[in-house]
């Protein structure tokens, strides 16, 4: 019977309740594969020292410190580093502060390098890219946000701003970027996340599509078309012999569906554009706690702040977009991001186009048409400069070539100063019971220089807006399972492995662990201790839909040798989502203890081939140490710990001998031991000859994004097996003397000679650890 990852996995769920360890990993790895990795030792690759990032907090406003970054350029725009405290004046709505914080942050490895994307190479398409580096928080350099306004922006400037994110992942990103490609239109999808892997960021540039529900037309623009309402009033009372003017006092009914249709317009341009600040609200809320220098890039067709005080409705819209932008701006400011702005239509022709309908007659309606086209064009502006000055950001406008917009914007992070001081009285005081914002001033002594900050800070510090009810459970861990990084005070590690039982069905396999020492257990009777485990896993689709949920609070009893192992080796939940939909997912994961209320959360990124595309196709890779190479010691009693339709807590992580499933989760390896890998491969071509595949697979070990092991392409047998379509494939890797304690990633990669094109390679990777 065949035998395919989630059986193994439901196979080893078992394994603490027999009494001998059974080497099932062991019989899933073909005989010419048993020890391909052993027989070649990698070059040790020394590990690069940890950046030297400053402070993370780069803003900070308390009641005794106020810290904020200033950029200094020259009139060529090149970075300045020479200045002093004495080179600076602060000023707080006019009244000067003495500088007792200074520092120059210098981001010079962040140097932009463009490395131009390989061009007429045609078999370097058909080689697998190098798999993502893991970033630790210290290795982090920059974090960009990279935002398509799809809900104000035209569907011809979306074209090129597809092309401007394009060319940054090709050629524009470093290492050391912590990358993310949103949409202002889009939720906490699987594409809306922040990550290093580029085949992910070309996805999320794959669905930056024109929104037609969005502000923003066809073009940036709407053509100039004759208006029947005025038409027709011209030719039923008309006696100035001037277009569109009405002498005789007759039916003003057009002009009034005029405008209400002009009133109807603006309330919903401005119901848009509060939808696309409320998203950068939400992207600026989930940076706070990223490490980096940090930075949102906006694409937009902009949007207007000005009012007309003769229209009620447009005032009001006014006033709540402004509300909005407060709100964002200080925001932005206090979570140290800074927001540069790029005005995607570029250098659009103003004048009259082929698209626009007129008749020489019509000369002043077209007139004052194109006088509206250029002052929407002016006005639109306004807000995405009035977003970026507030924050420290640079505007990038009146520009064609969006892609060298974004180069300005990453040579603007090479450095910055911090700049503090201690406020003085009255800083943070209340005007007439209401919110004050604090005007920020920033002048440089030196001549010829130009210096961006930001425009300043209400008036209540950081410790004011910490709340002062304990927040519920459903708030915990809402906060957890939203945080764009692997977070908390709980330790975790999550492992998703997407396989097919089946041809119609998809399954993937998420397996937890849980550091059982951070939980506090409380006493029962006769010997027993009892934790409390709240458990939330979402899976989010591509444009954030909710697949599927679990929501469980599990309940872990042990006492006397399982307690000592259980607290030694902690536990491993295991859940199964049903995927029934190809595509990309991301699994978001909260845990919390009952009783401390201490939280900790993880997430991963899941991609489900379509099988039925006849595509070959790799399954998730399953590591573990091999049974033989361990002892296994009596089993551990059953665990206590509820099983549910979703999820399981399994409890052979105490068994205190090999455990698969434990060592698949953590993937922490000792030096010098060996590990097995397994993995499934879809859709493999077969030789009508011979009624057998043509394979050829490959293991690869990667550090710190370079190749520390490349083994040797090996030829697949399938030995037995009888349905090519869905094989079961593996191997064994050495540990040796070159693999040096510290983080790799394993990578994978199978060719079909029989198949053409892209499609004759896929591959998969997962990263690991080598301790000592």
């Amino acid at each position: 019977m065949k035998k395919n990852l989630s059986t193994i996995i439901a196979l080893l769920l078992g394994f603490a309740h027999v009494p001998a360890a059974p080497a099932a990993p062991r019989a899933q790895v073909p005989q010419q594969q048993q020890q391909p990795a052993q027989q070649q030792q990698p070059t040790p690759m020394p590990s690069p020292s940890p950046s030297n990032e400053a402070d993370e907090d780069v803003v900070r406003i308390t009641s005794n410190l106020v810290q904020f970054d200033a950029v200094v350029t020259d009139k060529q725009g090149r970075l300045v580093t020479d200045l002093r405290p004495e080179d600076f004046e602060v000023f707080i709505d006019g009244k000067r502060q003495e500088i007792t914080n200074f520092s120059l942050v210098s981001n010079e490895t962040a140097t932009v390098t463009e490395r131009p994307a390989a061009r007429g190479d045609k078999t370097a398409t058909l080689l697998p890219p190098p798999p993502p580096v893991p970033l630790r928080a210290s290795q982090v350099r920059r974090t960009i946000a990279l935002v398509a306004d799809d809900l104000g922006t035209s569907f011809e400037d979306l074209i090129f701003v597809r092309r401007a994110l394009k060319k940054f992942v090709d050629e524009q990103m470093q290492p050391g970027d912590l990358v993310a490609i949103m949409r202002t239109s889009a939720g906490v999808g699987a594409l809306q996340q922040f990550t290093t892997d580029k085949q992910l960021l070309y996805r999320a540039i794959e669905h930056v599509r024109w929104n037609p529900q969005g502000r923003a037309g066809i073009s940036a623009f709407a053509a100039i078309e004759q208006d029947p309402l005025r038409q027709a009033s011209a030719v039923g009372g008309n006696t100035s012999g001037q277009p569109g003017s009405d002498s005789s006092g007759g039916d003003s009914s057009g002009s009034d569906a005029r405008d209400s249709a002009a009133d109807l317009e603006e309330f919903r341009e401005g119901l848009f554009t509060v939808g696309t600040l409320g998203a950068l609200n939400f992207i600026v809320r989930g940076m706070r706690e990223l490490p980096g220098r940090k930075s949102v890039v906006v694409f937009s067709d902009g949007f207007s702040i000005r009012q007309d005080p003769k229209n009620s409705n447009d005032t009001k819209n006014t006033e709540r977009i402004f509300e909005n932008l407060r709100r964002l701006t200080d925001l932005a400011n206090r979570a140290s991001v800074v927001i540069y702005t790029m005005d995607a239509r570029g250098l659009p022709a103003l004048s009259l186009t082929a698209a626009d309908q007129i008749t020489p007659s019509r000369g002043g309606p077209v007139s004052d048409a194109l006088n509206d086209r250029r002052d929407a064009y002016f006005n639109n502006q306004e807000g995405l400069a009035y977003l970026a000055q507030q924050t420290g950001g640079l505007f990038i406008r009146n520009t064609n070539d969006l892609g060298s917009g974004v180069r300005r914007v990453l040579e603007d992070q090479k450095g910055y100063y911090l700049i503090g001081f201690r406020p003085g009285e009255g800083v943070f005081d209340s005007l007439k019971g209401r919110t004050r914002f604090n005007k920020l001033e920033v002048k440089v002594k030196r001549e010829g220089l130009r210096l961006r900050t930001r425009a300043g800070f209400y008036n209540y510090t950081e410790e004011q807006l910490k709340p002062t009810t304990p927040r519920t459970r459903s708030e915990q861990i809402l906060a957890a399972i939203t945080s764009p990084l692997t977070s908390g005070e709980l330790s975790l590690r999550l492992t998703s492995l997407f396989n097919s039982p089946s041809e119609k069905n998809g399954v993937v396999d998420s397996l937890l662990h849980i550091d059982m020492s951070q939980f506090k257990f409380t006493d029962e009777a006769d010997g027993w201790k009892k934790a409390v485990v709240d458990v939330v896993a979402i899976v989010f689709g591509e444009n954030g839909q909710v697949i599927d949920e679990i929501n469980r609070t599990e309940t872990v009893r042990a006492r006397d040798d399982m307690l000592r192992r259980i607290l030694s080796s902690g536990l491993v939940y295991v859940m199964k989502v049903p995927v029934k939909r190809p595509g990309a997912y991301q699994l978001r994961v909260a845990v919390r203890d009952a009783v401390t209320e201490k939280l900790g959360s993880a997430s991963q990124f899941i991609e489900v081939p379509d099988l039925k595309k006849d595509r070959l196709a790799l399954s998730g890779i399953f590591m573990t140490e091999p049974a033989e190479s361990a002892a296994p010691q009596a089993p551990a009693a059953a665990p206590s710990a509820t099983t549910t339709r979703e999820g399981s807590s399994d409890a052979t992580a105490a068994s205190g001998g090999v455990n698969p499933l434990r060592d698949a989760t953590v993937r922490r390896f000792r030096a010098g031991s060996q590990v097995d890998f397994l993995y499934d491969i879809y859709n493999a071509r077969v030789d009508r000859a011979t009624s057998r595949p043509q394979l050829q697979t490959q293991a690869l070990v990667f550090r710190d994004g370079r190749p520390v092991f490349t083994g040797s392409v090996q030829s697949y047998d399938p030995g037995g097996q009888t349905d090519m379509s869905h094989l079961q494939a593996g191997a064994r890797l050495g540990l040796g003397a070159g693999f040096a304690p510290g983080e790799y990633v394993l990578q994978v990669v199978v060719t079909d000679a029989l198949a053409k094109g892209k499609t004759r390679t896929a591959t998969q990777w997962i990263d690991f650890e080598v301790v000592k």
